[in-house]
């Protein structure tokens, strides 16, 4: 029932049994989510403590990911301010905290924001911070967010978007030393030429 409005409130505990809470979003920043904490609302006594919990929002990281920029600007066009979010705790770094970000889709269905970030190649598979490497959990998580990712790798999407073989051809042609020497020479014609 108690209201965290920052990072260091959290109980140790609650990020070690990797506890899920929920928030409503207010803003995506390049640092990760800032996301105000909506506690268990008891009846009665939820009324009474509101006027003692402080304001605050805490902000909330990919756990495991890292956004590209255009993972940002993903994240700013499909999460609406005053969204209700999920998150599970997985670890607490500086003012931050390291989670799985979940959101309903609909009724049944929610959507992990870790795997779907990956899963379109919008950023990269990264160390799950505050877990331990030896945790089955850990390699549980990084195992999904891994997968995500050869999904958008195979599929080239985002990030892992190839260059068309034309591309490729015309950017080796252009950076090729023998071509930039011609291209001088040329340039150096012309200008005695035209002189």
């Amino acid at each position: 029932t108690t209201k965290f409005a920052s990072a260091v409130e959290i109980p140790v505990t609650f990020v070690e049994k990797n506890v899920k809470l929920r928030g409503k979003l207010h803003h995506v920043t390049e640092k990760g989510l800032e996301v105000e904490h909506i506690p268990i609302s008891v009846p009665f006594v939820t009324a009474i403590l509101r006027r003692w919990q402080s304001e605050g929002l805490l902000l909330i990281k990919l756990a495991g990911v890292d956004l590209a920029p255009s993972g940002v600007a993903w994240l700013k066009q499909e999460l609406k301010p005053k969204q209700m979010i999920w998150f599970q705790l997985l670890g607490r770094e500086d003012l931050g905290l390291e989670c799985l970000v979940l959101v309903n889709k609909g009724r049944f269905l929610s959507v992990c924001l870790n795997e779907e970030i990956l899963r379109r190649g919008l950023g990269r598979t990264a160390r799950i911070e505050g877990l331990h490497h030896d945790s089955r959990l850990y390699w549980k998580l990084h195992k999904r967010l891994l997968q995500a990712e050869l999904k958008a790798l195979k599929k080239s999407k985002g990030i892992w978007k190839e260059e068309s073989y034309s591309e490729s051809i015309r950017d080796r042609i252009r950076d090729n030393k023998f071509v930039q020497t011609l291209k001088q020479f040329v340039s150096w014609l012309r200008s005695s030429l035209s002189r």
